[in-house]
């Protein structure tokens, strides 16, 4: 049982992790960029980056996390966490004063999660 739990939070902290990385880099690429994007082309943006991630991650983590059992139960659980901790973590930046960019949003990080996470569903062994 242990196992299954450590296994869970290491998919999650992965996701954790790469959404981070991800907002670190926007925001360093941002400032140039004030003109907000379509929303529509931003969240095909975020899949298209959660899956590329997925994809990476595949090579330093190609076997699944999570046991055969609970892969389905991660992939609806997993990005609904981490879509909460992206919008503590834009509360967290407003409250700052600092620029909280669409990511730091519950939906389009949600969407890079799910993304990410489908990815490690369909192709991780």
């Amino acid at each position: 049982m242990l196992e299954l739990v450590l296994e869970v939070l290491g998919e999650f902290l992965l996701q954790v992790v790469g959404e981070a990385l991800l907002e670190l880099g926007f925001h360093s690429l941002a400032e140039p960029f004030r003109k907000p994007p379509n929303p529509w082309l931003a969240a095909l943006g975020y899949a298209l980056f959660g899956a590329i991630f997925g994809g990476l991650s595949l090579l330093a983590f190609p076997s699944n996390l999570v046991p055969q059992p609970w892969r389905l139960v991660n992939l609806v659980i997993t990005p609904l966490a981490v879509g909460g901790i992206m919008v503590f973590m834009g509360a967290w930046r407003a409250k700052r004063g600092q620029s909280v960019l669409r990511i730091d949003r519950f939906s389009y990080g949600y969407l890079f999660a799910l993304s990410l996470a489908f990815i490690r569903f369909q192709f991780a062994a």
